[in-house]
Parts: structure tokens; sequence; C-alpha cells
């Protein structure tokens, strides 16, 4: 008999280990169950953190005041909120008011970050300015934002190639003909392009940028961008063939 038991309790012991962790039962009383099926997901449709990136307790709560304070009838001055900020704390916070859709307090936070005195220009940040405001459909916004580039000093950092174009291509995505000239103009006074300023006419930014400007119609503008890239493409070639001739001799 008890032989014959044994194959019954393995079986039922090896069927309780198996299928205890399918389901999580609640048991109410002695012979009724429930089974409770729990899901996790977001909250609300914001995107996630950018990939590796923490906030600060600093950060967070400016965010938090800043988003309040909209909300509030009298709200303070958004740099007394963010005047206590060190600099990658209130860069930390315009990129999450961006990350989250609040693109009229990330204009306000932008404006207190030109206003430091370690302030240079980040193409890549004005590029995520422009596709947040496009997103928002604050177009007159960027025109604003692109005109006050313009009057900054020393605006094209030309070593920030994937800026440069990611700012050109957000331009062009967002349909800003004049904002897209208005960049080409100030990398023409910058020395972009121009013979003998020593200045890379990087090959890439120079396609997206000449492709752009045919987009808008304006051919005579793309024709200079060619010519120039041209230009460059023949001098370092005319410079490569004298080396090698110096290495020669």
């Amino acid at each position: 008999m008890a032989t014959q038991l044994r194959p019954q309790l393995n079986s039922l012991s090896l069927s309780s280990r198996t299928q205890a962790p399918l389901s999580t039962t609640v048991h109410s009383g002695a012979t009724s169950n429930c089974r409770l099926t729990i899901r996790c997901g977001p909250r609300d449709n914001r995107g996630p953190l950018v990939k590796g990136r923490v906030l600060s307790s600093e950060a967070i709560q400016a965010v938090q005041a800043l988003k309040r304070a909209q909300r509030s009838p009298n709200p303070p001055e958004v740099s007394r909120t963010l005047s206590r900020l060190i600099k990658a704390d209130l860069l930390a916070t315009l990129r999450e008011l961006l990350r989250q859709g609040h693109c009229d307090l990330a204009l306000k936070v932008f404006s207190t970050v030109r206003s430091e005195s370690w302030y240079k220009t980040d193409l890549g940040l004005y590029a995520d300015l422009v596709l947040a405001l496009a997103k928002d459909g604050m177009m007159d916004d960027i025109d604003r934002l692109i005109g006050e580039m313009e009057m900054e000093d020393g605006v094209i950092d030309f070593g920030d190639k994937k800026g440069l174009s990611r700012l050109i291509k957000a331009l062009m995505g967002a349909e800003r003909r004049k904002s897209t000239v208005r960049i080409y103009g100030v990398m023409k006074r910058s020395g972009w392009g121009c013979t003998g300023s020593g200045l890379e006419v990087d090959e890439y930014v120079a396609k997206v940028l000449s492709k752009g400007l045919r987009r808008f119609g304006e051919m005579g503008l793309a024709r200079e961008v060619d010519v120039a890239l041209e230009s460059y493409a023949r001098a370092c070639l005319v410079i490569s063939e004298y080396d090698n001739i110096t290495m020669v001799i």
C-alpha cells in the first residue's frame, strides 16, 4: 500500500512546486479563493528619463517649484527659484522641463541660463529647444529663439558638428525657412566657407544645410554652400599633395 501511494505523493509535491509561483492567491474563508492580476505601468504619458541621467534633489525641487508657481495666481520670479542652483542642476532642470513638455517654463529657465557668466552657446541644446517647441506648435518662439542666438557673440562652435547638423535638421523639420537662412548667415559671418578663413567645411553639415536650403526654395544659397564645400575639398587635396611631395624630397 505504501509503495502505491509514494508515486502519487511525489506527483502532488512536484505539481505544487511548479504551479505555486504562477499566480497570487488570496484566501477568503475556508472554501473560496480569488486570483488577482497586478499590472505595473507609467503613471502618465511623459517620456522616460535620458539613459544614465539622474536628477539631483535640488533639480527635482526646482522643477516642482516652477510647476507650482505656474499654477499660482501670483507666481514668484523664476530667478528666485533658480538662483541657488549650480550649473549642472540648472541645465538638468531645463532639460527635464523640455522632457515633460513644459516649453514655456523651459524658455524662462533658458533665459536664466543665458544670463550666467559661464554660458556658452550650446548648439545641441538649441536643437533640443527647437524640437520641443515644434512639437508644441510654438513656431513663433522658434524664430524668436534663433533671432536671440543670432545676436550672441561667437555663436557657432565648428567643433560641435553634431550639434550644428541637429539644429539645422530641427529647423528643417519645423519648416522654419527664415531661421534656417539666419543660421547660414551667422555661419558665413563667422568665416564658414570663406577662402583663407582656415575653418573646416564639414561635408555632412554642408550637405544637410544645402538640402534644407533647396527644400525651402533658396537655390542660390544652396549653391553657395555646395561651392564652399567643393573649394574646401580642392584646398585639402592640394595640401595633401604638397605634403606628399615634401615627404619624398
